[in-house]
C-alpha cells in the first residue's frame, strides 16, 4: 500500500462535510459525541484543533514536544462556521503535507514523517465524525479504503477482519468477534 498522504486527508475531511454539512445547527450539537465527554460541536473544533496542529508540526519540525500554539473558536460560532474551520485546518495540513519531503521528521511522541502525521490526521477526522454522527442520531460509517490505510500505518498489530470495525474496535469505540471495546490504547505514529 502507498503511504498515506494530502489526498487521504482531503477525502477525509470531504467525508466529514459530506455527512455533518447537511445536519442543522441547533440543540442536538450539543448532545454528547459518542462515547466521548465532548459535545458534538466541541468534538468538531478538537478535529480542528488537531489537524492545525500536526500542520503546525510538519512544518515547524520540532524535534521534542508540541509547538506552544492553539486553536480558538468562538463560543458563538455557528456549526456551519466551525465546520468550515475544520476544513481549513485539513486543507492546511494537507498543504504541509503537499511540500513535506518524504525524509521530514517532526515530533509527535518521537520522531514522526509526513506519513504519519497524514494517518493521524485520517484517524481523527474519521473517529470523530462517527463519535459526531452517532450523537446528532446520524448513520454513518467511515470509508473501509482509509480505515485500512490507518490500521496498516497506526496500528501495524490490528486483527484481520473488516477494516472499519477493526478501527473502531482498536479505538475503544466497538465491539469485534464477541470481544469488548478497548478501554486502553494507543496508535503508533514515531518511525525510527
Amino acid at each position: 500500500m502507498r503511504a498515506m498522504d494530502e489526498r487521504d486527508v482531503d477525502q477525509a475531511v470531504a467525508e466529514l462535510l459530506a455527512v455533518l454539512e447537511p445536519q442543522p445547527d441547533g440543540p442536538r450539537w450539543q448532545a454528547r459525541a459518542g462515547t466521548l465527554d465532548w459535545t458534538c460541536r466541541e468534538t468538531a473544533v478538537h478535529v480542528a484543533h488537531d489537524l492545525l496542529a500536526y500542520a503546525g508540526q510538519l512544518t515547524g519540525r520540532p524535534a521534542a514536544g508540541y509547538l506552544p500554539f492553539d486553536l480558538t473558536v468562538p463560543a458563538g460560532a455557528t456549526t456551519a462556521e466551525v465546520l468550515r474551520v475544520v476544513a481549513a485546518c485539513g486543507g492546511l495540513l494537507s498543504s504541509a503535507l503537499a511540500t513535506a519531503a518524504p525524509g521530514t521528521r517532526a515530533w509527535h511522541y518521537g520522531p514522526c514523517d509526513p506519513a504519519g502525521f497524514a494517518a493521524m490526521g485520517v484517524a481523527e477526522v474519521l473517529l470523530h465524525t462517527y463519535d459526531i454522527t452517532r450523537g446528532l442520531g446520524v448513520p454513518w460509517l467511515p470509508p473501509a479504503p482509509l480505515c485500512a490505510a490507518v490500521l496498516e500505518r497506526l496500528f501495524p498489530g490490528a486483527p484481520a477482519g473488516d477494516p472499519v470495525q477493526v478501527l473502531l474496535r482498536s479505538t475503544g469505540r466497538a465491539a469485534l468477534d464477541g470481544h469488548p471495546p478497548l478501554t486502553s490504547w494507543s496508535w503508533q505514529a514515531a518511525v525510527g
